[in-house]
């Protein structure tokens, strides 16, 4: 199954002093927004009957939430950080990445940057064109199904905040 670039467009408005008027904030991930991400990415692998470790990173690549399912090895936290932490620095879900870095000799050269993991199941978080974060997770039984977590937690969590899920989420 081809999933699809997920990203997670929020939008954030501040009513002025009795006007009509809004400004914009600046949108980041807070800890209760990761919590509900890794939560719902959680769900959305275990109604698969897969257990995962899920990270998220903020938009300067600082961990802000990670939880690992029972059974799930240990060594799936460290790539679910590295997946989202190398999706957020490309701007790129993993999954594209590792196909460039098979296809393009100058990609294959990520692969030497320590803290990058060049594997399906990291996607960047947007708001607008924005990357504000991103979500990473491992262990659900390879990077196809840990993007197709990641993507139908993202296309969940949109709906139940009211917020737009661009670029058209196909978990």
């Amino acid at each position: 199954m081809a999933v699809r670039l997920a990203s997670l467009t929020l939008s954030l408005l501040l009513a002025g002093g009795g006007a009509a008027a809004a400004a914009v904030l600046r949108p980041d991930i807070t800890l209760p927004l990761a919590g509900e991400l890794v939560d719902a990415t959680l769900a959305a692998c275990q109604a698969q009957g897969r257990g995962a470790a899920v990270a998220v990173v903020d938009r300067g690549g600082n961990l802000v939430a990670l939880k690992r399912a029972d059974g799930v090895g240990p060594h799936n936290t460290l790539a679910a950080r590295r997946k989202a932490y190398t999706a957020l620095s490309a701007k790129t879900p993993t999954r594209v990445l590792a196909e460039r870095a098979r296809t393009d000799p100058d990609s294959a050269n990520l692969s030497t940057v320590p803290e990058l993991l060049l594997l399906g199941g990291g996607l960047p978080l947007m708001s607008g064109n924005e990357v504000i974060g991103a979500i990473g997770v491992a262990g659900a039984g390879g990077a196809a199904m840990d993007e197709t977590c990641a993507a139908r937690a993202i296309a969940a969590l949109a709906a139940k905040l009211s917020i737009q899920s661009t670029r058209g989420v196909s978990p």
